[in-house]
């Protein structure tokens, strides 16, 4: 970084508050009080995010007489549910180019149960009058290098090859330029329907008030601590009681599960974003953004960003860090070399911004798998569903995690659970240090990649082949 640059970014930070914007709101409900006592319950749902909420709300939907228990360590929404990017995409896969790689059989099925799954999240939040900032605008992919250009005409001609492009939009530079300006863009592909933008917290805070509407008790502060068979049932112990219930559905994504042999087969990884001051009409006008779309660039360290309600931009990823041992740590949640980058990269794509100020800093972890993409699994002869592995795309893909699980649980073959994704798993992670080395090392050749005209060298294209990797 230049001194100049890093001299200017260092100044837009100076008045950064190291907490996640998203969570300041002055709308955010007090917390419920912790579990005392014995509860006994038809399902108890361990995770107060976006996993655990969507499969609560959606089990007294199936069935309002179901007794339903939620349980959250801490309060609803405080982790990565509450502090992401509000990108909601209809994609289960982690993307289309992630899905055609690893299931290109059920690619088109699986885009499909994407988009009505997108559609319902819609419904859910005009049903029950959650004001979250929905917005259905879309999100561009964005090519900062020549190869990307090709690499996203070749995505756009493959969709509309298996019928999927309907949506669709490939932009080239001066129609990206139109939407979003900013001299490092290349070209584009819009996906105009599969993408919606939300406040992230708002969401999590609705989803919670509509599952209490329909009779779910909700304890905070009640972090779930030991998995046991209690008779035909299961118990899940607590700090100051226990909850004895027939089903159990675990939601606790980067937190350690309460199935040991379900750990292996994430990481945490911490991400980062940045969130500016509101932007004045004159430099909204210098950057258009009319249509307000989610954004983000096809690096394999990419960025992703938006404009929120009150005009303000969130810059967010790039980094993506694992700590050896795989430990999930508050003293990581921040990381000012992190911001510094972001904040350098932020005006080198926007240079008409130069002066606007950042007025918060924040990062967290979330879970990563070696497919990018969700993996979902039972325990205790089906008493118990799990899902996990969302890699930073579990906004939407949660509430599909929450249909899968609850099929698992009454042990119904659906057209969910008879996916290959469903009944596979991803591989695991190798133990310590091997996994500290190989995320190392993969991280490195992303990053030569992208500097090298996206070409893949042997350790990547050896990892491709395992069908293991790991992205920003």
């Amino acid at each position: 970084m230049a001194p100049v640059a890093m001299r200017l970014a260092a100044q837009s930070l100076s008045d950064a508050q190291p907490v996640p914007f998203w969570l300041e709101d002055p709308g955010k409900p007090g917390a419920l009080p912790a579990l005392t006592g014995t509860e006994k319950t038809d399902l108890l749902v361990v995770g107060g995010g976006y996993s655990g909420l969507w499969t609560a709300l959606l089990a007294k939907e199936r069935d309002p007489s179901r007794d339903v228990v939620l349980i959250e360590g801490r309060e609803v929404g405080w982790a990565a549910s509450g502090r992401n990017g509000g990108f909601c995409a209809a994609s289960l896969t982690h993307g289309f180019g992630n899905g055609l790689a690893r299931w290109p059989g059920e690619l088109s099925k699986l885009e499909r149960m994407g988009e009505r799954n997108l559609d319902a999240i819609e419904e859910t939040v005009a049903r029950y009058g959650l004001d979250c900032e929905f917005e259905r605008t879309g999100e561009i992919d964005v090519a900062t290098e020549p190869y990307q250009v090709e690499e996203l005409h070749e995505w756009y001609e493959e969709a509309n090859r298996l019928g999927l492009a309907d949506g669709l939009e490939f932009l080239d530079q001066a129609a990206v330029r139109a939407e979003v300006d900013s001299p490092t863009f290349l070209g584009g592909m819009w996906d105009k329907r599969g993408v919606a933008m939300v406040h992230p917290a708002k969401l999590a805070w609705g989803l919670k008030q509509a599952c209490l509407d329909l009779g779910v008790r909700i304890y905070e502060n009640t972090p779930g601590l030991q998995l046991v068979a209690v008779g035909a049932g299961m118990g899940v112990r607590t700090p100051y009681g226990k909850v004895v219930a027939r089903r159990v559905a675990l939601g606790t994504n980067v937190f350690p599960s309460l199935v040991r042999r379900v750990r292996a087969y994430t990481v945490p990884v911490y991400d980062y974003a940045l969130m500016t001051e509101p932007l004045s009409p004159e430099q909204l006008a210098s950057v258009g953004w009319k249509n307000r779309q989610g954004l983000g660039d096809s690096a394999n360290q990419f960025h992703y960003f938006r404009i929120t309600a009150d005009h303000r931009v969130l810059w967010g990823g790039y980094d993506a860090i694992y700590r050896y041992g795989g430990k999930v740590q508050a003293e990581m949640d921040h990381r000012p070399e992190t911001y510094l980058k972001l904040a350098e990269h932020f005006f080198r794509c926007f240079p008409q911004l130069e002066g606007l100020r950042f007025s918060h800093a924040w990062g967290g972890a979330i879970d990563t798998c070696s497919r990018f993409s969700a993996f979902f699994g039972t325990a205790h002869q089906g008493k118990v569903a799990y899902a996990a592995g969302f890699t930073g795309l579990g906004v939407g893909a949660t509430r599909f995690g929450g249909d899968v699980m609850l099929d698992l649980l009454a042990g119904e073959r659906t057209e969910r659970t008879d996916l290959e994704m469903v009944r596979s798993k991803p591989l695991p992670f190798p133990p310590e240090p091997v996994a500290w080395a190989g995320i190392g090392i993969t991280k490195w050749s992303l990053a030569r990649a992208d500097e090298n005209g996206g070409r893949r060298n042997l350790w990547l294209k050896t990892m491709d082949k395992l069908g293991l990797g790991f992205d920003s």
